[in-house]
């Protein structure tokens, strides 16, 4: 019986038409990001309650928050990438495998991660891009979330297996759910308890740890193709090399997304708790945004590791083409009411104009620019899912960090505060020409001919 649900899934992986496949794994992913990035600025309209000081902290926070999840990318893109590729070619032993040592990677990551930063939380904060007045908020909340750290990485790490098996149905569930626990928990522990800041970190603690647990029940009921098992865990050095170089681009996306938030935070920390706080409240919103385009690309992740593996290389490039299309065109309606949105936006997560200044134009400035983003994160995913390791980390690499950091000093130096909100759009614009040329060159080598 499970074989034959397995035949079935890979028949309809590699045969029922890309559109659909994209459309349907894209929903889920959907509606969990958008889930959870509405959570996420719930969150931040609470904590705004607080004042600017506690508001600031939360995109302090933030930035590490980003690096606990690179973790995450890092064993699940790369192990789910593999195991993808692997269930194409129908060698499901290797794909349990695979997942198995990933998972057992990404939880001993957390714990090493935890430890170490509680050893060194004070200058830990700092380094975050605390001012004096925001750390007291930042060290209460980042408190809790060094204490489910192992688990957040571990959860990433599954929701991404579970992704790339084309099962993210499951996924879906186990991130709605902490996601309207942590929203609940905010209200509850913040405001009847009267714990404020406090409360919100301790909310997203629990829901972290309830969301762990929920993506687990697949595999444990074996629901899925891949076995987590303690005896498919291989630690051999080029087991364990294949899955960390795989997912060294989510890595480095994530890790220089997080260095630059950090970097972000403590140039706009010089203009005041309020820049900060609008670099903070832009962010959460431009990423809720972006969202919609992003889990599309997810969508397409599976279908493409999927075909690749079966060596269906016209179903590729079919449903890249797609997701492009699709993806641009919704971020292009998105940015356009967010742009013109803008100002109620802003003064609804804080009502203060100086904040409401610095936040308007750095969001209009992101949304305009940002509709060439669905191409990038399409080629980079295109790339990951199919084993191309290099070209999706210099693709990743360019768009997270190498560009944007030297943009973000050159132009604070030479512009000041507005020079810090027009850095990322900056970014933006110029990560399409390596992008393109890259794409180029994938398809010029991709077969013509289906193996």
């Amino acid at each position: 019986m499970e074989n034959q649900k397995y035949d079935a899934h890979y028949i309809k992986m590699t045969e029922q038409s890309v559109y659909k496949l994209v459309l349907k794994f894209s929903g889920p992913t959907v509606l969990s990001m958008l889930v959870t990035n509405i959570y996420n600025m719930v969150d931040t309209e609470f904590v705004g309650k607080l004042g600017n000081s506690a508001s600031g902290a939360v995109g302090v926070v933030y930035g590490f928050m980003a690096l606990i999840q690179a973790g995450g990318f890092l064993f699940g893109q790369g192990s789910g990438s593999i195991l993808s590729r692997k269930l194409g070619k129908g060698d499901k032993e290797s794909a349990s495998r695979t997942a198995s040592t990933g998972f057992l990677l990404s939880l001993s990551l957390g714990i090493i991660m935890s430890v170490l930063c509680f050893i060194f939380l004070e200058p830990l904060v700092f380094f975050l891009g605390s001012t004096e007045t925001i750390a007291p908020y930042a060290y209460d909340y980042i408190f809790f979330i060094l204490l489910t750290a192992p688990l957040v990485v571990a959860t990433f790490t599954l929701n991404n297996i579970l992704r790339y098996e084309g099962r993210a149905f499951y996924g879906m569930i186990g991130l709605l759910l902490g996601s309207f626990l942590n929203i609940g928990g905010d209200a509850l522990f913040m405001f009847v308890f009267d714990m404020g800041i406090k409360g919100a970190g301790l909310s997203t603690a629990i829901s972290q740890a309830v969301s762990f647990v929920v993506l687990l029940i697949p595999f444990i009921r074996k629901k899925t193709s891949c076995t987590l098992s303690v005896k498919y865990i291989d630690l051999s050095f080029r087991h364990v090399w294949e899955i960390s170089a795989t997912g060294f681009p989510s890595l480095m996306r994530q890790g220089l997304n997080s260095f630059a938030t950090i970097l972000l935070n403590n140039l706009s920390g010089m203009y005041g708790d309020e820049a900060v706080a609008a670099m903070s409240i832009v962010s959460r919103v431009y990423f809720f945004v972006f969202a919609i385009a992003l889990g599309i690309g997810q969508g397409f992740q599976p279908v493409s590791g999927y075909n690749y593996g079966a060596g269906k290389y016209s179903r590729v490039k079919k449903a890249y083409r797609f997701t492009v299309i699709l993806a641009t065109s919704v971020i292009i309606v998105l940015a356009a009411v967010t742009c013109f949105l803008a100002p109620d936006i802003i003064y609804y997560f804080r009502e203060d104009q100086t904040v409401v200044g610095y936040g308007v134009r750095t969001l209009r400035l992101q949304c305009i620019f940002g509709v060439f983003m669905p191409f990038c994160m399409a080629t980079e995913m295109l790339f990951q899912s199919t084993g191309k390791k290099l070209w999706a980390t210099l693709i990743s690499a360019l768009r997270s960090g190498i560009l944007f950091i030297p943009s973000l000093w050159l132009l604070w130096f030479f512009r000041g505060m507005s020079g810090i909100q027009e850095a990322q759009p900056l970014a933006f614009l110029l990560s399409v020409a390596p992008t393109t040329f890259f794409m180029l060159m994938y398809f010029r080598k991709l077969p013509k001919e289906d193996g």
